[in-house]
């Protein structure tokens, strides 16, 4: 994360450089506010602000490891993240944690599609305990399929009967939720 910005630091000089000289090729005061402001409002986006936020967390792994993922999504895959505690306060490790968010994030992207590219996370703390929410919309899903979800070897991803037991799918919330309770946590499904 850190090394990204810094690689963005030069790019960020460039941009207030063309920004701050603006008024050498613009003669007037209400062409150059507005020439400026539209410059500053494509520069900042929405996307770059949920970063920043998430540059302010007191998890500096954790916010290493959703910035990569989210850079790393596939492009039409929308991610709205909001950071609603800024002191990420938590007594689980970092891998665990990192192990259990890791499979919640991948299985949300992964499920992501053209048609339904939303993805929302929403990151806080309360009472010494992380809270990690994430959602993605989904085609209609049985009550039967959902209570399945954490059954060791269960996926929704398409697998064949001859590579069922070869399969890496069908572990990621199982064990996600087992590491979670070891640590006085829990993971649930809801539909909304």
């Amino acid at each position: 994360l850190t090394k990204d910005i810094r690689a963005r630091q030069h790019e960020f000089d460039n941009h207030m450089n063309a920004i701050l000289n603006m008024h050498y090729t613009i003669d007037n005061y209400e062409d150059l506010v507005k020439a400026q402001s539209e410059y500053i409002k494509e520069m900042y986006t929405e996307n770059s602000r949920q970063l920043i936020a998430l540059l302010k967390i007191s998890d500096k792994i954790l916010a290493g490891f959703l910035y990569s993922k989210i850079l790393s999504a596939k492009p039409y895959i929308k991610i709205d993240l909001e950071v609603k505690s800024l002191d990420i306060i938590s007594s689980i490790s970092e891998h665990s944690l990192i192990e259990i968010i890791g499979t919640l994030v991948d299985n949300a992207l992964e499920a992501a599609t053209e048609d339904k590219p939303n993805v929302r996370m929403i990151l806080a703390s309360s009472h010494h305990k992380l809270i990690f929410e994430i959602s993605n919309e989904t085609e209609n899903l049985s009550l039967d399929e959902i209570s399945k979800f954490f059954e060791k070897g269960y996926s929704t991803k398409n697998i064949n009967e001859e590579n069922r037991f070869e399969s890496k799918h069908g572990f990621g919330l199982y064990n996600a939720r087992k590491l979670s309770k070891k640590h006085g946590g829990d993971v649930t499904v809801s539909l909304d």
